[in-house]
């Protein structure tokens, strides 16, 4: 009972943080399970990620969409260019030895949050390529964000995201959101949102491949109530993103990104 109520606290803080980011929450879980479950195959460790992941995503886009902050036409782009990868991602880790899977997932966390601690500031740019693909998104709330971004980095782009977030179980946002915001110039409430959406998909992909391989079912006792409190903390995750200002949330994850790769390597 003691670890049911732990469970649903741990998803609980999961879903509020993973949904204000837009990352999902996977790049917390993940560590959290490694360093709780030792003992545990780093598949039945990304099955139950990526199935929590689908659920806190799943949610936070409910949420993000009464906001109109979703870009839905790049997010289902962004989607269908994830799913190779994600298939790819979630059959390597059963190859994966424990220690491996932690020295990469360390050497990731670390690499992302250097990035975005020393990435210079975000500035708007008006590119007439070809290339690039002009969005215009309205908020419910009145604000107006135009941009645009290259078409087909976006796509290579998220044939990464796919592969690392199903070989790591981390959903991708972690990885997703600095791409949008430094590589393809998409205003941070805009790629948080968007972000959300594209994990919804990238996560049931990935979890659907752990169902057909039997793991998913290993790890279904701590699947439900991971779920449970991911869902709700994420509906408190989509408010909250509203009065943090955009570069707090940009220094936090990176914060929270750093501490978690450098836990998992010196483990």
């Amino acid at each position: 009972m003691y670890l049911v109520i732990l469970l649903i606290l741990i998803g609980l803080i999961i879903g509020t943080l993973g949904t204000m980011m837009g990352v999902g929450g996977g790049f917390i879980l993940v560590p959290v399970l490694l360093l709780l479950f030792p003992s545990q195959n780093p598949a039945v460790i990304t099955a139950i990620s990526l199935s929590v992941v689908f659920f806190n995503a799943l949610s936070g886009s409910i949420a993000y969409s009464r906001m109109e902050r979703i870009d839905y036409k790049s997010g289902l782009i962004f989607s269908a260019a994830t799913i190779p990868g994600a298939i790819l991602g979630a059959y390597t880790t059963s190859y994966l030895p424990r220690q491996t899977f932690n020295l990469i997932f360390g050497i990731i966390m670390l690499t992302t949050s250097i990035f975005m601690f020393f990435k210079p500031g975000i500035k708007s740019k008006n590119q007439s390529s070809p290339k690039h693909f002009k969005r215009k998104i309205i908020e419910k709330a009145g604000t107006i964000h135009i941009f645009s971004y290259n078409f087909y980095l976006g796509l290579t782009l998220s044939i990464i995201v796919g592969f690392l977030s199903s070989l790591l179980g981390i959903g991708g946002g972690v990885i997703h959101v600095p791409f949008l915001v430094y590589l393809l110039n998409f205003p941070i409430p805009i790629a948080t949102a968007t972000s959300q959406f594209v994990l919804m998909i990238t996560s049931m992909t990935g979890a659907g491949v752990h169902i057909s391989q039997g793991t998913f079912f290993k790890g279904l006792e701590l699947i439900i109530p991971l779920s449970i409190g991911a869902v709700i903390g994420s509906q408190f995750g989509a408010r909250l993103s509203r009065k943090l200002q955009s570069q707090w949330i940009v220094k936090i994850l990176a914060g929270a990104i750093a501490l978690i790769g450098v836990r998992l390597l010196i483990s």
